[in-house]
């Protein structure tokens, strides 16, 4: 009697075992995702020691925008036994939820495990952009290229931390290299906005142009490249750049703007007027707008000020 005990004893965790395995394998092939979470949450009441179903629920939970349960399932992980890959799937989960110095942590702890794991050096380079210590983003950014120099996102928001860094040439220069890389309508796009910004409007517009031929359905680029235009004197072109941004947007209140700025600068009052006051009419709904200082969110008084504060003024008064 007492060996029958014995064996059932000795059986009855094999047995645990196998049937917390079939969970595990059944929640591997699930596509519904709470049923896979269901599934690996059985598994592991039967193994609690089964770290890859906790990290198989944490991605799923994380695919369900449950963050703070994808953190608790890695973290268990990184008790016990800590690896790059858990790590780095906290990081997400944590700059999902806006914790960017979590994320930050996590992120280099990955890379320390792993320092061939770029996905982490560059995931710690876009949270350190993010809380503002472009410096040491800029570094980051720079070892994933010497890593993977072929990667057009690198060369795009290293170029965006040198544009907060006040470094407009090394900016420019890596908007450039984004095209190099990879001649898309996403980098033609970037590197003309970033022209705007350092007013050459006719570089711009070749590539808002090039950006265009590629994408047509890029609402923003027609923005950006009517505002060169505007900028350029080419009034006509603006006027249809404008009015095709709106086709997409008809909220587009700095669309709005241009095309009353453009219909002043041609005599057209009567539309200058009206499109003046649509676009108020999105910005203030409630108050009038008497002052130039009620557009401080626009385009035109962030970033074309001394152009729209000498024009808007005499608007105002028509």
């Amino acid at each position: 009697m007492k060996r029958i005990i014995i064996t059932a004893l000795i059986a009855l965790p094999i047995l645990t075992f196998a049937q917390s395995n079939k969970f595990f394998r059944k929640a591997i092939r699930e596509t519904n995702l709470n049923e896979k979470i269901n599934l690996f949450t059985k598994a592991l009441e039967l193994d609690s020691k089964n770290l890859d179903a906790y990290f198989y629920r944490g991605i799923a939970k994380n695919d369900i925008g449950d963050y703070h349960g994808a953190i608790v399932d890695y973290s268990k992980i990184i008790v016990l036994n800590p690896d790059a890959d858990t790590y780095y799937n906290r990081g997400n989960s944590r700059y999902s939820l806006k914790d960017f110095v979590g994320a930050k942590n996590d992120y280099g702890k990955a890379f320390e495990i792993d320092s061939t794991f770029i996905d982490a050096l560059f995931s710690l380079g876009c949270v350190k952009y993010d809380l503002g210590e472009y410096e040491d983003a800029v570094k980051d950014f720079s070892k994933v290229i010497k890593k993977a120099p072929n990667q057009s996102k690198t060369y795009t928001i290293r170029a965006a931390a040198y544009k907060a860094l006040n470094m407009p040439k090394r900016a420019l220069k890596d908007y450039s290299f984004a095209i190099i890389a990879e001649p898309n309508a996403h980098n033609f796009y970037n590197r003309g906005v970033f022209y705007m910004d350092i007013n050459h409007y006719q570089k711009a517009n070749i590539d808002l142009s090039t950006a265009l031929r590629i994408n047509r359905n890029n609402t923003f680029a027609y923005f950006y490249r009517g505002a060169s235009y505007l900028l350029l004197g080419k009034y006509n072109n603006a006027i249809s750049d404008f009015s095709t941004a709106l086709k997409f947007d008809s909220t587009d209140f700095d669309a709005l703007i241009g095309l009353a700025l453009t219909y002043y600068k041609i005599g057209d009052t009567t539309n200058a007027k009206l499109n003046l006051q649509k676009a108020k009419s999105i910005l203030s709904p409630e108050k009038k707008i008497v002052t130039v200082d009620s557009f401080a969110n626009t385009y035109w008084f962030q970033n074309q000020y001394y152009y729209f504060n000498n024009n808007i003024q005499l608007l105002l008064k028509l």
